[in-house]
């Protein structure tokens, strides 16, 4: 995503919301165009035991001596974490959605439209998921079946939803984060066709979703309390540092004989694996810069430490220190 201005930034609030509508429209007429049932047009099976390349393990660049067996189990069970973690973000999607549809007062909004058609077809990829975490048969503890995890979400949840601003700005980065992951396996001769074809069909109907989540979550920003403003500005951009080093979580390393915790440590301190983090959170902030949240000049320092930017949003000239 391009650091540009926005073309709204200087059309007063009825203007942009007339000018909003008529892209949400164009959104709900691409929906209608291309529906893809993933059970009838993307099918197929896993053709290799190595499903990623080693260059997109997120152990690349650790120097670890691992055998062809170990890496083609490594292969998998990242992938399998890596689609659970889409599962679960799009069931929290959805539930936003859904919340949102319940307390609106216009159902002929095309905002309105536009949330079913995002809601069916969060349904048709989380099926089509599912049917690929069942082929995978990953072998890894999964830290969120968990009664602990569980009763935090419950928590959790609520408080997300009523903050309608703050769930566009983590819907930003839940697409934003799979999509790099999913561009880079889509765009590598040596993954899985069958892989590849689920990424490239993924990135194709998220791409609308991206563009709603951007046109709204101004509007939603511009209309919310000081607790949602607040989440956008200082939790939002920890949630990415979070949820960038959660979609691989620690407990795929043991499935190979490697020690959890360390090796996830060490993994979400790689140089390459700090730059796609940083990658992503600059793809969030130029949204949010470009749907009138934040202002250039005035990025906040919790954004600019997690995007290595500095106050006008642009890539700082200091190394990254992690985070």
């Amino acid at each position: 995503m391009t650091a540009t201005q926005s073309p709204t930034e200087w059309l007063e609030p009825q203007a942009e919301h007339t000018e909003h509508t008529a892209r949400v429209e164009r959104l709900n007429a691409a929906s209608l165009r291309r529906i893809v049932e993933p059970d009838d047009e993307v099918t197929g099976t896993l053709t290799k035991d190595q499903v990623v390349p080693d260059e997109l393990l997120s152990v690349a660049g650790l120097g670890l001596d691992l055998s062809p067996e170990q890496r083609a189990t490594l292969s998998r069970e990242e992938l399998a974490s890596i689609v659970r973690f889409g599962i679960l973000f799009e069931a929290v999607l959805m539930s936003g959605f859904a919340y949102q549809l319940a307390l609106s007062p216009d159902v002929t909004d095309p905002r309105f439209t536009y949330a079913l058609h995002e809601m069916g077809e969060e349904t048709r990829h989380s099926r089509l998921f599912v049917r690929l975490v069942d082929e995978l048969a990953p072998m890894q503890r999964n830290p969120l079946n968990s009664r602990l995890a569980a009763r935090v979400r419950s928590r959790m949840l609520p408080l997300l939803l009523r903050r309608p601003a703050t769930l566009d700005a983590f819907v930003l980065v839940g697409e934003e984060i799979p999509d790099l992951f999913q561009k880079l396996m889509a765009e590598h001769a040596d993954t899985d066709s069958y892989v590849r074809d689920i990424s490239r069909y993924h990135r194709t109907e998220e791409a609308r979703h991206l563009a709603f989540a951007r046109t709204t979550v101004g509007e939603h920003y511009r209309a919310t309390s000081w607790t949602d403003r607040f989440a956008v500005r200082w939790i939002v951009p920890a949630g990415i540092v979070g949820m960038f080093d959660a979609i691989v979580q620690p407990f795929v390393y043991a499935t190979v004989g490697l020690p959890p915790l360390r090796t996830w440590l060490r993994v979400r301190r790689l140089r390459e694996r700090v730059a796609m983090r940083e990658q992503c959170a600059r793809a969030v902030l130029n949204a949010l810069i470009d749907g009138r949240v934040l202002k250039r000049g005035r990025v906040p320092g919790l954004w600019r430490r997690v995007a290595a930017v500095d106050r006008h949003g642009r890539p700082a000239a200091r190394p990254s220190s992690g985070s």
